[in-house]
């Protein structure tokens, strides 16, 4: 057996409480490994630990799996009667089978030998106060990020000074502003309510010098470009009326240049009062004007003109709790999204979510980390985060067209086996953002954009569309990405097509509890090499099945099933970049 591709712990996503009552166990193997079985039971079945009794356990055997790349993840559901549970695993290969402890792999000789001390693996309590809750109403919405320059301008008639004319198409910089405002989207939020939204993301929208807002200058002031308190007041309160939460960005890392206790610590130094909120390095160059890679303090990346805030200290940490529940108090808000969420410390992130929980249980904590987050999703700092590993994995099966069906399957079972089922379930899952080329841009082929759409919107999670996606909008990296939404355009008969498009893989969404849940597999019914298929399936068991043809010739479809969304599909063949969402029952 190869005995370097088993791993398992007690701990992060490997073993891990779902609730009060069930405990999930996870296993990885090398693909040698063909059948698994669990021993588990109370500790104290046989008395008390350390006596002289012999601890056996109950035999199940484990058989829901997934492929990785390299490895088999092999998972089950237990409910240990006394929230205590004690195993190990029993591993067959074609011609060996081992037992493995938390101390390494026995043999059955080795195992039974009298007087052995074997190390189970223990899950000592599962302590309800320890359960990773997530907001079960996230896995329900829809969302809808907003840049909130280039959505729409709602008050044309006061524009202040530097504000460009609307630029329905062509490209844009970060320099130019065009008065987008939050009175613009509060008028679009029937839009939004006929298009199928019901979650608001928006971009930073406190008092800042730039247009994007991310170099924070007062985290208690709406930016007057945008409006004011009350105008984000009645922001919200519209949007519950019409069922669309609202999510804020929180600019926690670092703020802008003219935030005031930075502007005291340039002035006073060492001896500000506010000289502990900041990571200085040496105090004699405060005032220099250029990029931080000497060092002199931190910053985001190297921008000199957004310092970096220090969340270790305690007065920050403090500060931005009384930020945070102003927010809530004041505008009843009811997501919060950390930008550069994985640089804050985790002590400034606990303290955060004890403090807004405490306030609004179900308050949304998304954190901005497009690697590996799992020491974030503990149950105790964020509830999830941006999945970037998805939107990076469905981009790249598409651009390469030498990665096979199986590529596809490990790539999503990869991204589903990072964190646990209730991060996993709340999921942000998103195709383009501000940060990135918008999905359209990428291949200007609009079967290509719905194939990827179609994932989008079968994947377990929360599905989040940009402004402008629903009409297709085309942008390059930033700046380019946060163009001005055509609303002169919204009408065509191009546009209108679209939308219904989005609309209709929106109702999907919302109608068919398989493509909000956790389980799906990917059965292998197709020779074609990037033929892909999977199959949803939600707790009754009741299937709906997914076909993406990513080859570049027809594919006669197997099989029946109530078509419930289709492109490039005729008379049982799918076309390439042809897709179909179809149910075919139990």
């Amino acid at each position: 057996m190869d005995f370097t591709g088993v791993y398992h712990r007690t701990t992060e996503q490997m073993s891990y409480s779902l609730n009060e009552s069930e405990l999930i166990v996870n296993l990885k193997t090398g693909y040698d490994v063909k059948r698994v079985f669990l021993y588990y039971g109370d500790p104290f079945e046989a008395g008390i630990l350390g006596g002289n009794e012999k601890w056996t356990g109950v035999r199940e055997e484990i058989v829901y799996k997934k492929r990785l790349k390299h490895q088999i993840w092999w998972t089950t559901t237990l409910v240990p009667k006394y929230k205590r549970c004690k195993y190990y695993f029993e591993l067959h290969t074609d011609d060996e089978v081992w037992y493995y402890f938390e101390d390494g792999f026995l043999t059955k000789e080795q195992m039974e030998m009298d007087g052995r001390m074997l190390q189970c693996f223990t899950v000592p309590w599962m302590n309800p106060a320890d359960v990773n809750r997530t907001p079960d109403w996230v896995n329900d919405t829809i969302w809808y990020q907003i840049f909130p320059d280039r959505f729409c301008n709602g008050t044309p008639g006061d524009d202040r000074e530097g504000i460009l004319p609307w630029k329905n198409e062509g490209e844009v910089k970060n320099e130019e502003r065009y008065g987008g405002n939050l009175e613009g989207i509060r008028q679009k939020l029937p839009y939004l309510k006929e298009l199928g939204i019901t979650g608001i993301y928006l971009n930073p929208i406190m008092e800042a010098d730039s247009n994007h807002k991310y170099d924070t200058k007062d985290y208690t002031k709406i930016d007057p470009q945008f409006g004011d308190s009350e105008t984000m007041k009645r922001l919200v309160a519209e949007a519950h009326e019409h069922g669309i939460r609202v999510m804020v960005d929180a600019v926690f890392n670092h703020c802008g240049k003219d935030f005031a206790p930075w502007l005291d610590v340039k002035k006073n130094g060492k001896d500000s009062a506010y000289a502990d909120w900041f990571m200085v390095n040496d105090w004699t160059m405060l005032n220099k004007e250029a990029s931080t890679r000497d060092g002199r303090y931190y910053s985001f990346a190297f921008a000199d003109k957004m310092p970096k805030l220090n969340t270790n200290s305690e007065s920050v940490i403090r500060y931005f709790q009384d930020v945070c529940e102003s927010w809530i108090r004041d505008y009843d808000i009811d997501g919060i999204r950390f930008d550069v969420g994985n640089e804050v410390s985790h002590r400034f992130l606990k303290r955060i979510r004890d403090h807004v929980k405490a306030i609004k249980p179900d308050i949304y904590l998304l954190g901005e980390i497009w690697h590996d987050a799992s020491q974030w999703l503990m149950g105790d700092e964020y509830d999830s985060v941006m999945n970037y590993p998805l939107m990076s994995g469905i981009h790249d099966f598409f651009i390469d067209p030498t990665m096979k069906k199986e590529d596809f399957e490990y790539m999503i079972n990869h991204c589903y086996t990072m964190y646990m089922q209730q991060s996993n379930n709340v999921l942000f899952n998103l195709l383009d953002s501000h940060d990135t080329e918008r999905l359209m841009n990428r291949f200007h082929d609009l079967d290509l954009f719905y194939q990827q759409l179609a994932i989008l919107f079968t994947m377990p999670g929360s599905p989040c569309i940009y402004y402008g996606t629903e009409i297709a909008m085309e942008g390059s990296f930033d700046p380019d990405c946060r163009r001005c939404m055509p609303w002169d355009q919204i009408q065509t008969e191009e546009n209108q097509q679209k939308i219904h498009e989005i609309q209709k893989l929106i109702h999907l969404r919302k109608t068919e509890p398989a493509l909000r849940s956790l389980y799906f597999h990917f059965p292998e019914a197709y020779d074609e090499p990037r033929l892909v298929q999977y199959i949803k399936l939600d707790q009754e068991q009741n299937k709906i099945e997914i076909l993406l043809n990513c080859t570049e010739e027809p594919v006669t479809v197997k099989g029946e099933g109530e078509i419930l969304f289709q492109r490039q599909y005729q008379d049982g063949r799918l076309e390439p970049k042809g897709v179909l969402i179809r149910r075919i029952g139990r």
